[in-house]
């Protein structure tokens, strides 16, 4: 039976994006990341699979350094895998 997924939703400022991410990353059960502006506008979307972690992800931050940047806040909405889902 695969995993239901939750979603989550962080407002912050453009200068803790990559900090932000970075911890999101190591905790492991992040399946999506999407990084929208003020507007609500999608500017990155990330998508995470188990094994990506090191030197696969450094592309993708330092695109998101880039974006940091520019934008002065924005909304970070993590999809994770639910551990809490009922077995059957």
């Amino acid at each position: 039976m695969p995993k239901e997924t939750k979603t989550e939703e962080l407002t912050i400022r453009g200068e803790e994006l990559i900090a932000t991410v970075k911890e999101l990353v190591h905790q492991g059960n992040i399946r999506r990341i999407t990084i929208k502006n003020r507007e609500g506008k999608v500017l990155i979307e990330v998508p995470l699979s188990l094994g990506v972690v090191g030197v696969l992800l450094l592309p993708t931050l330092a695109a998101l350094g880039a974006l940091a940047a520019i934008v002065s806040e924005c909304t970070i909405v993590v999809e994770r895998m639910d551990d809490s889902a009922p077995k059957e």
